[in-house]
């Protein structure tokens, strides 16, 4: 079985070193670049299963050089590195094709898991809620009456409740970050969105609670994982 080929672009070579060494001993194949002007050739050399790029880079930042890559290849999935916090860095990534972003420092084990939740999205046809209504486990959710019934009566959710619950089962079994959902669901990941956030997710595990076939997973540092059994 052939290993999983990154591309990496990273300036700061210590830190470089490190993620290359430790992704390697995890089985990856690494193919790492320092000068962001050398990045674009190197995708089309290499043809990497995911890049994992740097934005602040010498001669090409990480943003333009997923354009470029873009250009050559729609569903290879980009994974930003930064130091940046600004929404708007957040929403021009994603703009731009990158699948995810990781803001710096950041663990191995995040990083890793942002990878591996990437490349299962590549290959996993998305599981969008189609018709008015759906059932998970012992409920049904009417998405447009924001209603969620439990066989017995209805429930009636605010606009964001639907709107988070409709992202959480179309993302079932998967990892979803919490930024991602902020940023849909909110505009921008501040600080307050974010503990808004936390209340809503409260809320729909004690709507849901009578069903253990059903559980909404916090993966710590990262985000949620909607478990459909």
């Amino acid at each position: 079985m052939s290993k999983t080929k990154v591309l990496y672009v990273e300036d700061e070579l210590f830190l470089g070193k490190i993620v290359k060494e430790s992704l390697e001993s995890r089985g990856f194949e690494v193919i790492m670049e320092s000068d962001g002007g050398k990045a674009t050739a190197a995708f089309k050399k290499a043809e990497p299963d995911i890049c994992v790029l740097d934005v602040m880079l010498p001669n090409k930042d990480g943003f333009t050089i997923a354009d470029e890559i873009r250009e050559q290849n729609e569903d290879v999935p980009i994974i930003f590195l930064t130091a940046k916090t600004q929404t708007e860095d957040v929403v021009k990534g994603f703009s731009l094709g990158g699948n995810d972003y990781i803001r710096k420092p950041f663990s191995m084990e995040e990083l890793i898991v942002r990878i591996q939740n990437a490349l299962r999205n590549k290959t996993e046809a998305p599981k969008k809620i189609t018709g008015d209504s759906v059932t998970m486990g012992k409920y049904t959710f009417q998405l447009n009456r924001q209603v969620l019934n439990d066989g017995k009566e209805d429930r009636k959710l605010s606009y964001r409740e639907s709107e988070l619950l409709k992202i959480l089962y179309e993302n079932r079994d998967k990892i979803i970050d919490r930024k991602d959902i902020l940023n849909l669901l909110w505009g921008n990941d501040n600080f307050f969105n974010s503990r808004n956030l936390d209340v809503y997710i409260t809320k729909l595990r004690g709507y849901l609670k009578e069903d253990p076939s059903l559980e909404i997973i916090t993966i710590k540092g990262i985000g949620y994982r909607f478990v459909v059994t």
